[in-house]
C-alpha cells in the first residue's frame, strides 16, 4: 500500500479524531509561537488537515502548508476560514519536490512526519537549505526505538506487509544527532513521557 493512498483513505477519519493529549499539543503550539514573528515566512510539510498551520497563521506573514495526500489538502482548504485562507497556501507536495529557493523561510515545521519517511536524512538536509540562517526547525517525532512492544514492532511489521504506510525505527538520540549534523543547534528538546513523541526546536546555524 502506498503511503499517499493510505492517507487519502484515512483522511476523513483522521480529521475527526480529537487531539489525544490537548495540554501537550497546546504546549507545543505555545513554544513554537514564542519563536515566531509577524514578518516570518513559514513552511509546514506533512500539514495534514492544516490545524497547526491555522493556529500559527495569525503570528506570521505567510505559511506554505504542504502534504502529499490530495485528500488531506482538500480537507485543509475546506476548513480554513477566510482570514486564515489569505495567510496560508495549501499545496499537494512533498518537501523533496516542493519548488522553493534555498533560504526561503524563517521557520519550517515537520510534525509527526519524520518517522513516516523512507529516509529522514535528505529531508532534514533539505529543511536546512530552505531555512535562512537563524531560522527555526520544529519537529515532533515518534522515536519507535524507545517505544513499547506494540508500537515498536507491530507498526514496522504492518509496513513491511503493505497494510500500513512506511514507519522508520530510530532513537531519540539518533534523531537529535541527525538534526545537529545537518547544521542546527538544538534549543528545545523534550518529551511528555516515556514512549511519547519527542519535541525539538532547532536553530539553523
Amino acid at each position: 500500500m502506498s503511503s499517499s493512498f493510505f492517507w487519502n483513505l484515512m483522511a476523513g477519519r483522521y480529521v475527526r479524531q480529537p487531539v489525544a493529549d490537548l495540554p501537550t499539543y497546546q504546549r507545543k503550539l505555545a513554544e513554537t509561537r514564542a519563536c515566531l514573528r509577524p514578518d516570518m515566512r513559514m513552511l509546514e510539510f506533512g500539514c495534514g488537515s492544516g490545524a497547526t498551520a491555522r493556529a500559527h497563521a495569525p503570528h506570521v506573514a505567510h505559511i506554505d502548508a504542504i502534504d502529499y495526500s490530495r485528500r488531506m489538502i482538500e480537507i485543509a482548504r475546506g476548513l480554513a476560514e477566510p482570514g486564515e485562507a489569505e495567510k496560508i497556501s495549501f499545496h499537494q507536495a512533498t518537501i523533496e519536490d516542493w519548488q522553493a529557493p534555498d533560504a526561503s523561510y524563517d521557520a519550517v515545521l515537520g510534525l509527526n512526519v519524520l518517522h513516516l519517511l523512507p529516509d529522514r536524512h535528505p529531508v532534514i538536509a533539505r529543511v536546512r537549505r530552505l531555512l535562512r540562517t537563524g531560522g527555526v526547525f520544529v519537529t515532533s517525532t515518534a522515536c519507535l526505538a524507545e517505544m513499547g512492544g506494540f508500537v515498536r514492532w507491530v507498526l514496522p511489521v504492518g509496513s513491511a506487509l503493505g497494510v500500513l504506510p512506511h514507519v522508520a525505527k530510530f532513537s531519540e538520540d539518533q534523531l537529535a544527532e541527525d538534526i545537529k549534523s545537518a547544521g542546527f543547534a538544538i534549543e528545545t528538546h523534550w518529551s511528555p513521557g516515556p514512549g511519547r513523541a519527542v519535541f525539538i526546536i532547532a536553530r539553523a546555524v
